[in-house]
């Protein structure tokens, strides 16, 4: 009994809030600019051709590489995009093979790709075949910075992508090709966001090692799902006055009429530690967005909710100077001395 109590009176230790998104101006340990051919589109199925991982430091040098063809040991798939055959991998090493070189190259760096979360996820899929453990802490989606630059590209492609920076595109769909264009457009798109004040979009990865030994690496969730999840170390104060500033624990929720991406805004709510809600309702503290009178979604559901409504501009200005708000106060549940507990 004394054991049971004492488990159920001690809390769990507190875990730190994981981070999102970094102001462009702070430095960082570097880049490991990644692409990936592969036989199919689906993770743990289909299976890498190609693979090109350049350690690019803050300046744009590249430091050093791997690349290398590899026999996936199943049919290589699209060939007509790819351009490689059977044939041309038969031979060639398997992930297994040059898994090393590439943990040399991502250790103490973020992952950057276009289209990140699926280069990602063909990575860890592969090291997890092998039993590898990739040291990838975070990761940077360089479609998500290009929508927050507006660059004002007809598309965010690769190759649209670079003939704006005048970046020459060899073979388009080659790994190293794809990597070293990458790797050249990186620079002055970083150099943007500096001037622009333009948050990074990095977000937070993890492993987790198993008492067999093995290592499975997380799932690139997207981060409206992660955040809506999230509790707020912070009370919610209620709804937004105009002309006040805000203040840690109000709910935010997200419309469709909006100029910045949601990703962009949502790492600066969870930052200033606000509270993101996909749900409008009585305790939704505010919503964004840059219609004055929205006749539908979220705009329109905070209209006859009477919750303010605040374009993302001006969102942006007011988080800047948010508030200290009230701690949650923790339920604890400690009966009197000589009371007993009841198990079911």
């Amino acid at each position: 009994m004394r054991a049971i109590l004492a488990t159920m009176s001690t809390a769990p230790p507190l875990t730190a809030r994981p981070s999102w998104g970094r102001p462009a101006a702070e430095p960082g340990a570097g880049w490991a600019v990644v692409d990936v051919e592969t036989s199919g589109f689906r993770p743990g199925q289909a299976r890498i051709v190609s693979v090109a991982a350049l350690a690019v430091g803050d300046d744009g040098s590249v430091e050093h590489s791997v690349a290398s063809l590899l026999n996936p040991g199943v049919d290589p798939g699209p060939t007509h995009v790819h351009g490689l055959t059977a044939e041309m991998l038969e031979g060639q090493p398997t992930f297994g093979d040059v898994v090393d070189q590439l943990i040399d190259v991502l250790r103490g760096r973020t992952l950057v790709a276009h289209n990140v979360g699926f280069d990602y996820g063909f990575l860890t899929a592969e090291a997890e075949l092998v039993g590898a453990e990739l040291p990838i802490d975070s990761v940077m989606c360089t479609v998500e910075l290009a929508r927050r630059l507006e660059l004002g590209t007809e598309n965010l492609r690769l190759e649209t992508l670079a003939a704006h920076w005048g970046v020459s595109q060899m073979r388009p769909h080659d790994a190293l090709d794809d990597a070293q264009v990458l790797a050249q457009i990186l620079k002055p798109t970083l150099a943007r966001a500096r001037d622009r004040k333009v948050w990074l979009p990095l977000r937070e990865v993890g492993r987790k090692r198993w008492p067999n030994g093995q290592v499975t690496h997380d799932e690139l969730r997207p981060l409206k799902v992660l955040a809506s999840r999230l509790p707020c170390p912070y009370a919610n104060p209620g709804a937004y006055v105009p002309g006040r500033p805000l203040v840690q624990g109000m709910r935010v929720a997200l419309s469709a009429e909006m100029t910045r991406t949601h990703e962009e805004v949502i790492e600066r709510i969870l930052d200033a530690g606000l509270a993101y809600t996909d749900a409008v309702d009585q305790q939704t503290s505010l919503v964004i967005c840059n219609e004055t009178a929205p006749d539908q979604g979220k705009g329109y559901q905070a209209r006859e909710l009477g919750v303010p409504l605040v374009a993302d501009g001006e969102f942006m200005t007011l988080i800047g100077h948010v508030v200290g708000g009230a701690d949650v106060e923790e339920f604890v549940d400690s009966p009197p001395d000589g009371d007993q507990f009841t198990l079911f």
